[in-house]
């Protein structure tokens, strides 16, 4: 059964992600920096990571097995201590270490070269945020990790439903159901075409 991790699994598309992947019978871990928030995660096993925190993410990388299969979601809109690039650049670090090499880094559109078609009014609300997860994206390519970048539209609730659209050129604009991001996710995961590609997907 392939082992899947994932980082963000508290809340939002990455708590989505641990019930898509779950639902679906792979072997599940949820890392956290308070697992609590997610009462689904009590099915699964987790681990506590604040990943602000290097040597906590190093110790929690070395309990992965290097076969894994890594998603991170991982966000603090408005944080005193924003995770979305250095706590990425923490875990794209350790993963690099230990010789995990598949990992999906899921970001937003905005990042990297399709930051000219944001508007200017979510440049002005999330465009730090924006900012931070390209450096990550950038950091990200020049690993040695079997990557591959996933820049989904507005996030909404609701299970996968099939709509989704992924691309990898042009400008794009919309919205997409979290599980149907869980579900695109997977998809990319059993892909060796998708290794060190970048999609952006809406539905």
């Amino acid at each position: 059964m392939q082992k899947v991790v994932i980082w963000g699994a508290a809340s939002g598309l990455g708590a989505a992600m641990v019930e898509h992947f779950v639902e679906l019978g792979y072997d599940v871990t949820g890392v956290a920096r308070n697992p609590s928030k997610n009462p689904f995660l009590a099915q699964v096993s987790t681990l506590v990571c604040d990943a602000t925190d290097p040597q906590q993410v190093e110790n929690t990388v070395e309990q992965i097995p290097n076969d894994a299969w890594v998603i991170s979601s991982m966000g603090s809109f408005q944080a005193q201590v924003s995770v979305d690039y250095i706590g990425h650049r923490y875990l794209i670090d350790a993963l690099q270490s230990k010789g995990i090499k598949r990992f999906v880094l899921v970001t937003s559109l905005g990042c990297g070269d399709t930051w000219p078609f944001l508007s200017d009014k979510a440049k002005a609300v999330f465009g730090g945020a924006v900012r931070e997860k390209s450096l990550a994206e950038s950091w990200l390519q020049t690993s040695a990790l079997d990557y591959t970048i996933l820049r989904p539209g507005g996030l909404k609730n609701g299970p996968s439903n099939g709509l989704g659209v992924l691309s990898q050129s042009g400008e794009v604009h919309g919205s997409i159901a979290r599980g149907e991001v869980a579900a695109l996710v997977q998809q990319l995961l059993q892909s060796e075409s998708s290794i060190k590609q970048i999609y952006q997907c809406v539905e």
